[in-house]
């Protein structure tokens, strides 16, 4: 398979992994925000991390497992960099929402779709360089 092949097979399976790591961030946060009766900041977090946690999980067994890992000998560090990447991607996120809604005046949901399509690629490439590269 040609290396292209493989980075939209890889493509593909991050954008899987990211869709079924969203169900258990939102499934985990309404549990303990409704079920629990949690703050929802504390939530919120708890579903976070779930979600940070399978999507790593799920990355380096599944997404990436063809890839060459710069830190596998370090899982800490690997998961604080992968972690890392993440959060930088919602600070994006937030920049382009920012920008989009606050000084283009653009719709908040079709913001939010480019933001989330910018993002996703944002981590997808900066994880495959940074700890997947081949």
């Amino acid at each position: 398979m040609s290396a292209f092949c493989t980075v939209l097979a890889q493509l593909a399976r991050y954008i899987l992994v990211g869709g079924f790591a969203f169900v258990i961030d939102f499934g985990l946060f309404s549990l303990c925000l409704y079920g629990l009766g949690w703050q929802y900041l504390l939530a919120n977090l708890m579903g976070l991390v779930a979600g940070l946690c399978l999507n790593y999980a799920l990355s380096i067994s599944w997404v990436f497992r063809s890839s060459k890992r710069r830190l596998e000998k370090c899982r800490s560090a690997e998961f604080a960099v992968f972690a890392l990447v993440g959060l930088m991607g919602v600070g994006l996120n937030e920049l382009l929402m920012l920008l989009m809604v606050g000084f283009f005046s653009l719709h908040e949901l079709y913001s939010k779709m480019i933001a989330t399509v910018v993002v996703l690629m944002w981590n997808f490439c900066a994880r495959k360089l940074i700890l997947f590269n081949e």
